[in-house]
């Protein structure tokens, strides 16, 4: 599979900048942070929700809980499309009931991943509500799934993908539109 970068949708600057307005916007809206949880879809949600909430310390002075979710078995693609799937460990060590639950995931696409998402959430209690953040929505959904919070809408094309890196597993923080060539 060969991937040709089309360009650089947003930079490190651009990232923390996106990050930091999305954590804003999650307070507006919540008026405040009380009652609220955060949790990242594992790999890029998890670190982007523990960004988020850090700078929500920064802003509000309140730690908020932080929690990371798999949801590999939750997929109802699970058995035609992982053969292997890389499978990790969700760490929700926090109570969700009766909380408003922030779900936060790199890159909205056809909803599925949500879809399965919302039904592992329901294994760990009943929130109060559930709100999704993203940081990047490319459309082409299948799924009637909408996010609460976008960092940056981003229309693709067939062949086209969005691609986030993160310093902590990639050792850079951008997103790039490329071309994937199978």
């Amino acid at each position: 599979m060969n991937v040709k970068v089309k360009a650089t949708i947003i930079d490190s600057d651009g990232l923390s900048r996106t990050l930091t307005r999305l954590a804003h916007e999650i307070i507006e809206k919540n008026k405040g942070s009380e009652g609220l949880v955060i949790i990242g879809l594992r790999t890029r949600g998890d670190f982007i929700a523990r960004r988020i909430a850090v700078k929500i310390e920064e802003i509000e002075g309140v730690e908020i809980p932080v929690g990371a979710l798999d949801v590999s078995f939750y997929r109802d693609d699970f058995r035609e499309t992982m053969e292997h799937p890389q499978v990790q460990l969700s760490d929700i060590s926090f109570d969700i009931d009766g909380k408003h639950v922030i779900l936060i995931d790199d890159v909205l696409y056809t909803g599925r991943t949500i879809r399965a998402a919302l039904d592992a959430l329901m294994d760990y209690g009943r929130p109060a509500s559930i709100q999704l953040a993203v940081l990047v929505d490319r459309g082409h959904r299948e799924i009637p799934i909408a996010p609460d919070y976008t960092g940056k809408n981003i229309p693709t094309s067939i062949g086209e993908e969005v691609l986030v890196k993160m310093t902590e597993i990639d050792d850079e923080d951008c997103v790039l539109l490329v071309e994937v060539d199978a």
